[in-house]
């Protein structure tokens, strides 16, 4: 398996990669592109923006139950320019600015059949260990899994595709319609990338809470209707939960809680209406406990969220038509040399004023 970027032998150039070799060691170093497939195409990377994950791979060589054993190259929110396409490729051209979408499915287990992909268990995502990533020169993936940008997006739009595609599925699988008031719990960048998907599907209300000033604030500026601060405490979730329903000012149809904590699922499940929907992005804690049997008694449903699937067609509608601008959320840039790449994780896991850093290859 090539496409994503397993390092092995072939007849592509040599290009460049940074490579997590230990906690707080990044080194840009060379990476053997795989060969090209029929179906594949070689892109000259131009954007990549630092995930949380790539973060917690950077600081801890581990992110959930996933452990980097051996080096790997980092990165998967990326968009480029195709260099070459196999033989088979029809749908695209050298030249064309493209957006990735950096899971691979084998196509052949049951949730790939059924059209739910992000489920696949063999998947192949980029910087998810043992798969390489694609903060690289250049890499080889599926043209299928490659999204032609319009003239009007830059390749940073495209990036930021990925993050997006997380808020938008969230809408999508909790039914975020004109006809739901949306409550957003956590000011990152999942939370924010949410609250403009929310606003591009519709939602005629959003709140947002966090427990960081300039989060709030940047939440506010992006179009939240009311935004809550609240604390780490969860002996304070009976209190904040009236701050919240005070500042929604009606009831919460939907709650996307995008931290994944014992205390944001317990105020999710607070905070949500009866008959309403609360949708679990975040995954900061494996187990939690939480007051599920009063929230089942009023039968507030619960639903995960893994990813995405099919989502990169309608978050290029949205960026292109201007549903969506996620220009604002980018706060930082670096270029691709070995003091930079060390300067953007470090600015990026400081956290602050930073939102999205992003490189310019």
């Amino acid at each position: 398996m090539g496409k994503g970027g397993i390092s092995q032998e072939s007849h592509g150039e040599e290009n460049r990669a940074a490579w997590l070799l230990g906690v707080n060691n990044l080194k840009i170093q060379p990476f053997k592109l795989p060969s090209l497939g029929a179906l594949d195409v070689r892109v000259r990377i131009k954007a990549v923006g630092i995930c949380g994950s790539d973060v917690h791979y950077y600081k801890h060589m581990s992110c959930g139950d996933y452990q980097v054993k051996e080096p790997m190259v980092i990165g998967h929110e990326c968009a480029g320019i195709i260099e070459e396409v196999g033989t088979e490729v029809k749908s695209l051209l050298p030249g064309d600015r493209v957006a990735l979408e950096p899971g691979i499915g084998c196509w052949h287990c049951n949730p790939c059949k059924e059209g739910r992909y992000n489920l696949c268990h063999d998947m192949k995502f980029f910087a998810t260990p043992p798969i390489h990533g694609s903060l690289a020169d250049q890499i080889v993936h599926p043209a299928s899994l490659c999204f032609k940008l319009p003239d009007n997006l830059t390749l940073e739009e495209g990036a930021m595709c990925e993050p997006l595609s997380v808020g938008v599925y969230a809408c999508r699988r909790a039914n975020v319609s004109p006809e739901t008031t949306v409550l957003i719990l956590g000011a990152g960048p999942i939370g924010l990338v949410t609250l403009l998907a929310a606003h591009a599907f519709g939602a005629p209300k959003v709140v947002v809470v966090d427990v960081d000033d300039h989060r709030l604030s940047v939440a506010k500026e992006l179009g939240a209707a009311a935004v809550v601060k609240v604390s780490s405490d969860i002996q304070d979730v009976d209190k904040e939960v009236e701050e919240i329903e005070k500042a929604m000012g009606g009831a919460v149809d939907v709650t996307v809680d995008c931290c994944g904590m014992s205390k944001t699922v317990s105020t999710a499940l607070g905070a949500t209406a009866s008959g309403g929907k609360v949708c679990v992005v975040g995954m900061a804690h494996c187990q939690m406990t939480v007051p599920l049997t009063p929230a089942a008694a009023r039968e507030v449903d619960v639903v995960g969220v893994f990813r995405y699937r099919n989502t990169w067609p309608l978050c290029i509608e949205f960026l292109s038509s201007g549903k969506i601008d996620v220009k604002p959320l980018i706060t930082h840039r670096f270029g691709f040399t070995q003091k930079e790449v060390e300067e953007a994780f470090e600015t990026s896991a400081r956290g602050g004023s930073a939102i999205k850093v992003m490189f310019n290859l």
